[in-house]
């Protein structure tokens, strides 16, 4: 699992990067993705921030990658929504 954190000052490369990061995970908050990961997506999302967002740093941007061990995900403490996000949810009609 990885945390994605974002913060570009253009607002439209701002928009594009969240765009890209919807096709591998899930908003958490506003600059904030959760991916299930593998090793060949989080190659993935390296080659497409080194060949299309790097070159449009500014001093101000960043983007901070965070891996989670399978130890460490047990150690996360969830509130509010967050705490059922985890859930299996089941749907009878």
């Amino acid at each position: 699992m990885l945390y994605i954190s974002y913060d570009f000052t253009d607002n439209k490369v701002r928009a594009q990067f969240s765009r890209f990061l919807q096709k591998y995970g899930r908003r958490v908050q506003y600059s904030l993705f959760l991916i299930k990961n593998s090793e060949r997506v989080l190659q993935n999302i390296l080659t497409e921030i080194e060949l299309n967002y790097k070159n449009k740093f500014t001093g101000a941007d960043s983007i901070i990658i965070v891996p989670i061990t399978a130890a460490d995900q047990s150690k996360i403490v969830r509130y509010g929504y967050a705490a059922n996000e985890e859930s299996d949810v089941l749907i009878f009609s």
